[in-house]
């Protein structure tokens, strides 16, 4: 069967054994993904492969638990075992799917970690994947929007692996129903309160709208080229300030270029998600100009002169933060700060003339760039007279470190490489940037 046939496929597809926590939901996606994994693999690999199981109760619904101990009775049927992650503690009124779905991948990253599981499955389908890429055009999400990755890296440390992307819905269904295995349906998914339920029901009632215009080799190769371009044309200077050479002018309209400029500024300004195409029709039409002269966009200046392009924080909306010892925080989105010594300290900036202001000065950019940029800087502050402040600063990559998708690693290793950071966990799996890679 198609479905089975698939997960072979998958399996084929690790260049070592390994064990496979499965994200089961009690949902037909997860569990005929559980059940075609252990057929797959009792049927070609049995002392290669081994799986483990978790269902994760949010909590939010009074039949969740009953659900997920009913998980727990199919997993033990199949001698998979199986763990019960609870989101415990208050819920957020607003923005309940994405705080829900943050909750989801930490409590599978910590299930993965206590089953020594090299990598985590989820049961996405081409269902999903259609309503994924409707709903990223809808948003009008600027240059590189895509669908979903068929592996994407979590918190630095494991992968998600989504096997079942090229499969829909109605197969999975009928290969549950050919084995006698029932599944729950969650009600959320047609509450029409949420993005995804109406863009769900926007493709029945089109169903011409499919994922045709999303090609995940395509994506790849423009990953490939930006990584190139950013090696070619950027350095960035104490992970505050990236130089653009010159030679850059007039190629801002190039995807590949735009795409390594925007990830870009993502970075220095500290954010998670590329700008909003508005910002980045802006931003072109300051660039295109070609003249000097500086543009505030993403919280980050552009500041243009003779010598090229430099980017870096715009000096404002920077808050302190407060660690105790022992504690770990984000500061600005641009750092992951750990407090090492036995005393609170906090972070806040600069201000100019310090530090930071004279290795930039050092490193040769224009004293204009260098003393704003080291406005932004950080900078450690003991609050207790008794101890000396200790830290250890990490730049953040906050466009990549908590998802970093699969199409796009070798561009996040060019720009983690440029911020002075180790490459990021290669997966586990042959995908198509080991296929360019070869």
């Amino acid at each position: 069967m198609a479905v089975v046939e698939t997960a072979k496929r998958f399996l084929a597809s690790f260049d070592r054994p390994a064990r496979i926590l499965v994200a089961v939901s009690g949902g037909s996606d997860s569990k005929g993904l559980l059940l075609a994994l252990n057929e797959a693999i009792e049927a070609t690999k049995p002392t290669q492969f081994s799986l483990a199981a978790c269902t994760v109760d949010h909590a939010l619904r009074s039949e969740s638990a009953e659900e997920a101990r009913g998980v727990a009775a199919f997993c033990e049927s199949l001698g998979v075992p199986h763990m019960i992650a609870r989101w415990d503690g208050p819920k957020p009124r607003t923005g309940i799917q994405a705080a829900a779905r943050e909750v989801r991948y930490a409590l599978l990253a910590d299930a993965a970690q206590r089953f020594e599981a090299s990598s985590i499955v989820t049961g996405h389908t081409f269902d999903d994947q259609r309503e994924t890429i409707l709903m990223r055009t809808q948003r009008g999400e600027g240059p590189g929007a895509a669908g979903m990755a068929d592996a994407t890296l979590y918190d630095r440390r494991i992968w998600v692996l989504r096997p079942f992307l090229t499969v829909d819905r109605t197969a999975i269904r009928t290969f549950l129903t050919d084995r006698k295995v029932g599944w729950f349906d969650d009600p959320s998914n047609v509450n029409t309160g949420f993005e995804r339920v109406r863009a769900r029901a926007h493709l029945a009632f089109s169903p011409e709208t499919g994922a045709g215009a999303w090609d995940a080799r395509s994506r790849a190769r423009s990953s490939v080229a930006a990584a190139a371009l950013l090696e070619r044309h950027v350095r960035v200077h104490s992970a505050l300030v990236a130089e653009v050479s010159p030679s850059t002018a007039g190629q801002c309209r190039d995807i590949d270029w735009r795409r390594a400029l925007l990830a870009l500024t993502t970075v220095i300004g500290g954010r998670a998600h590329l700008p909003a195409a508005e910002t980045v029709e802006r931003l072109v039409a300051f660039l295109e100009q070609e003249t000097p002269g500086r543009l505030t966009a993403g919280r980050v200046v552009f500041d243009r002169r003779s010598t090229g392009l430099y980017l870096y924080r715009e000096a404002r909306g920077i808050e302190d933060l407060i660690l105790q010892a022992g504690q770990t925080g984000v500061w600005d989105g641009r750092f992951l700060v750990r407090n090492d010594g036995e005393g609170p300290l906090s972070l806040t900036v600069e201000g100019g003339r310090g530090p930071q202001h004279e290795r930039l000065i050092a490193a040769g950019l224009p004293p204009g760039v260098a003393g704003r940029a080291s406005l932004s800087a950080p900078r450690i502050v003991s609050r207790d007279v008794k101890n000396v402040a200790s830290a250890t600063i990490e730049p953040r990559i906050g466009l990549y470190d908590t998802f970093l998708p699969g199409f796009d690693r070798i561009m996040a290793d060019r720009i983690a490489g440029l911020f002075g950071r180790e490459r990021y966990l290669p997966p586990p799996v042959h995908d198509l940037l080991t296929e360019m890679e070869r």
